[in-house]
Parts: C-alpha cells; structure tokens; sequence
C-alpha cells in the first residue's frame, strides 16, 4: 500500500466535502441535532402521576400516608374522593392513572401491629409506566412503614439497605444519552459513506480513478479517513453535549473513549462504503445505511429494550449488531468509570467490526469499469 496515493484519494475527498454543504452540516450538524432531540424527547421518567386517594378510615395514619405520597415528587395527588367507584370512573376514563385505596381499619392494623391492607389501582394501558408507577408506591408505602413508631411498626423479618450505584438519581437521561452516542455514530458513519463510491459512478468520474494505479485497499482507506476524522470529532462533540447540556457524568478514561470510537467508526464507515460500492446510486445507497444501521442500531442494541427480556432468536441476533458492544463501552465509561479489565470484550469486538468492515469494502469495490 502506497501512503502517497492513500493521502492524494484523502485530499480529493476533503476537497469534494469543502464543496458539498449539505454533506459537512450532515457530518457536523445532524448528530448534536439528533442527540440533542432524542435526548429530550427520549424519556423513561414518570413524574405529575394524576392521582386520587379513597380514604376510608379517615385517621391520622391515613392522612400521614397521603401526605407522604403528596411530598414524593412523583405524584399529582387530586381532592380525596369518598367511594371507591367513583374513584375507578376517574381511573376509566384517564382522568387519573393511581387510585390508592385506604381501608377502613388501617390505623388500627397499625397501632395493633398487623399488617394494613392498601389497594393500589394502577392504569395498566402503558404496562411500562405502571410498572413504574407500582414501584413508586410500594418505595413509599415502606418508607412511610419504616419510619413509624417501633411499637406500632409492622416489623419485616428482614430490613434491607438498598443504594444504586452509577446512576444514583435513577434519571433515565444519564442512560440514553451515553446510549444515543453510540446510535447516532452509527448511522452518521455509515450514511456519510454510503455517497462515496456511488458519487464517483454519478458524476462519471470513477473512470478517471480507474485509470489511475491506486489500489482498492487505498481507495477504500482514502476515502475513509476524512469522515474517521469528522466521525471522532462529532465523539467529542457530543460527548461535550452529554456532559454540559444534559449533565451527564463522565467517569472513565477520554482515551479509551476516543480508542474504541476509533474502530467503531472504522467499521460503519466501511459498512457504508460497502453498500455504496454494491449499490452504485447515491439515493439508494443512503436509504439502504439508513434501513440497515437505525433500526438494529436502536432496536437490537440494547438501547431501548433490554436484550436479556428479547426471544433468545433475537438475542442471539443481537450479537451480530456493533452498536450493542459500543453501548457497553460508552456506558461502561460515562456512568461506571470502569477499564480495560471490564471493557476488553467489547473492544475486541469494535476491532473485529473495524477489520470486517474495511473487508467489505475491498472486497465489493471494483474500479474497473464494464
């Protein structure tokens, strides 16, 4: 391989992206815009809970317990309501999506040191939401337990200390955020590629190339050493982002983050410039990196849905997937601050990907014209 002529395909690539805006606002542009976006819109929080407590027993115990779901910060507790029907009329209609019941006899299975019965009545339409919601009120409802009297107590055989570790807030935002990187790199690499090869069969001047001595390995590597550098610089710039504008920790090594964006970004380039050598058309081939890197990339990643709850076919597909190792390492460093010792698979994978990817490439391009 000739290093000469690998920095001369190199130069006419940065001279054709100075000449195309619409390519440079892609390049720098589209992933603070996307991160940005998903990362507002994308939320897995549940707060303003719209909810109404049916006390029957009227008692202090019972006003105590309203107050400490009132104070929680997660719900939107309306004017108490008498019968339970009505109530459940508000819970049919979305008025509201937690009834908490509170039976008669309450403060005295308390003050007798029994258990007290509650209801909860959660809209389950979103089984997701209610699963938050139901987590919220039984934190609650054993807190307000815990900090009763001793001798009033209903006393648990067993009286665990729980404490999150990573993400002690248990905000959604410091999940996805380091996750989008990870999405957005993918598809950005990959569509930025996907208009290489089939621009110089357009506009005729693939002809020109083939009749140069250059190999396919230094066509391949020139080409794709503008958009590696664009695709590190959109790593940091958006890493910035995550950090500043989301607030977002970062806690492991800058280094070993650039590292293995490096091979990541290597192996979607190379996807890209593999299927714009296989389709040849700039508009076919943006569509198909489009198809080919979002919906795995953001389905089958690990990103919105864990992998571990999938079909074991679709976990198994999952590992054919790049983003789902890179979700691992960008995590891994934002939110754990953990290193090689706890990254060193996933990185063997980003260098598999890049070696498979640049293959691609080589092996699908052809200079010679028919």
């Amino acid at each position: 391989m000739d290093l000469v002529r690998t920095w001369a395909i190199s130069r006419k690539e940065i001279l054709q992206l100075r000449r195309d805006p619409r390519s440079l606002a892609m390049g720098f542009l589209l992933p603070v815009l996307l991160l940005v976006l998903f990362g507002y819109a994308i939320t897995w929080d549940v707060r303003e809970i719209k909810s109404v407590i049916v006390d029957q027993d009227a008692s202090r115990s019972s006003r105590d317990l309203a107050a400490a779901l009132r104070s929680s910060g997660y719900f939107e507790v309306r004017a108490p309501v008498g019968e339970t029907n009505e109530a459940v009329a508000l819970l049919d209609r979305g008025t509201v999506q937690l009834v908490l019941v509170i039976p008669p006899g309450f403060a005295a299975d308390l003050g007798a040191g029994r258990t007290a019965p509650l209801q909860a009545l959660v809209d389950g339409s979103d089984a997701n939401t209610a699963t938050i919601i139901l987590g919220y009120v039984q934190a609650i409802v054993q807190n307000f337990a815990g900090g009763r009297p001793t001798e009033v107590r209903s006393v648990p055989f067993i009286s665990a200390a729980s404490r999150v570790w990573y993400n002690e807030e248990m905000l959604s935002r410091n999940m996805i955020v380091p996750g989008l990187i990870a999405v957005i790199m993918m598809i950005i690499a990959a569509m930025l590629t996907s208009l290489t090869i089939a621009r110089e069969w357009e506009r005729g001047t693939m002809e020109q190339l083939a009749s140069t001595p250059v190999s396919r390995l230094e066509v391949v590597l020139g080409k794709m050493l503008p958009y590696l550098a664009i695709g590190l610089l959109d790593v940091v710039i958006t890493s910035l982002v995550g950090v500043t504008l989301f607030g977002v920790p970062f806690r492991g090594s800058a280094a070993m983050l650039m590292g293995a964006s490096f091979f990541f970004i290597i192996g979607a380039l190379g996807l890209g410039i593999f299927i714009s050598a296989a389709t040849r058309s700039q508009l076919l081939a943006t569509q198909i990196a489009m198809v080919a890197t979002f919906l795995p990339a953001f389905l089958l990643s690990g990103f919105m849905f864990a992998i571990e709850v999938m079909p074991q076919t679709l976990q198994l597909l999952t590992r054919l997937i790049p983003a789902r190792y890179f979700i691992v390492v960008t995590r891994g460093l934002f939110l754990k601050g953990v290193g090689p010792s706890a990254l060193w698979a996933q990185g063997l994978s980003m260098i598999a990907f890049a070696v498979i990817g640049i293959a691609l490439a080589v092996r699908v391009f052809r200079k010679e014209l028919s």
